[in-house]
């Protein structure tokens, strides 16, 4: 991987899932050398402490319900900073190409002959469940697991997700900004035929020092979230795997 950054450049860096310490060797590297860095509202944002007082840092953040930087905003921002021929990092959290819109801003930046490249990072899908003790495989319990993103209700006509499907494919769901949408979610994957006492977990601020997890069978995990106050960024996990506990 190209070690410096490059006048001109974008460089799409995926900062883990919040804890700065997550971030990899390469990701730290790029903050370090960036002219400006366009960063959202979650992620390993700590880490901005750290960079030079010189680095430009521009907050393009997305509040669920509340503002936030239209996309084609921020692609056109990040091909103006390279035209003018800075070091640009765009920085996200978890992995840039899970749910990130990391691939848009690809190939925005492509199609306007930016030269761009990215650096993967940690995923909170995976690593939040780990950080709260849930494995997302298991021997014995589960040979698999699927990513999904929970924005959009079943049901409703934007919604591309075979919920029936997902209920029958024997692995663990994970499921990314589903607080909202957590009710209907369940009650489409227990009508599909999940049993009800499947176990599912809720884990909100997952790596940080709020980090809490909420437990219950599938029928009830929505109301005990709700109960709870749950609100984003929480990981959602349904599957025999969150009936552990191996924190």
């Amino acid at each position: 991987m190209q070690a410096e950054l490059t006048p001109g450049e974008v460089v799409l860096v995926g900062g883990g899932p919040g804890d700065p310490d997550l971030l990899t060797v390469a990701a730290l590297r790029a903050l370090r050398q960036a002219d400006v860095i366009v960063h959202d509202r979650l992620g390993a944002n700590a880490a901005l402490a750290d960079v030079s007082t010189e680095t430009e840092l521009i907050s393009v953040g997305k509040i669920p319900r509340g503002p936030f930087t239209p996309q084609e905003d921020i692609n056109a921002l990040l091909i103006d900073l390279a035209r003018k021929g800075l070091r640009v990092v765009r920085l996200k959290g978890g992995d840039n190409y899970v749910f990130g819109r990391g691939g848009e801003e690809w190939l925005a930046c492509a199609e306007a002959g930016i030269p761009v490249r990215v650096i993967p990072g940690v995923t909170s899908a995976v690593s939040v469940p780990a950080l709260a003790g849930i494995p997302v495989t298991h021997r014995g319990l589960t040979q698999g697991f699927t990513v999904v993103s929970g924005h959009v209700p079943p049901g409703d006509p934007r919604c591309t997700l075979d919920w029936a499907a997902l209920a029958a494919s024997g692995t663990t769901l994970v499921l990314l900004m589903a607080v909202k949408n957590l009710p209907q979610i369940a009650a489409a994957l227990m009508e599909a035929g999940l049993d009800a006492a499947t176990p599912a977990a809720v884990v909100a601020d997952g790596s940080t020092a709020a980090q809490a997890t909420w437990r219950a069978p599938l029928a009830d995990i929505a109301a005990v979230a709700a109960s709870a106050g749950v609100a984003p960024p929480a990981i959602v996990v349904i599957g025999e795997v969150a009936g552990l506990s191996l924190g």
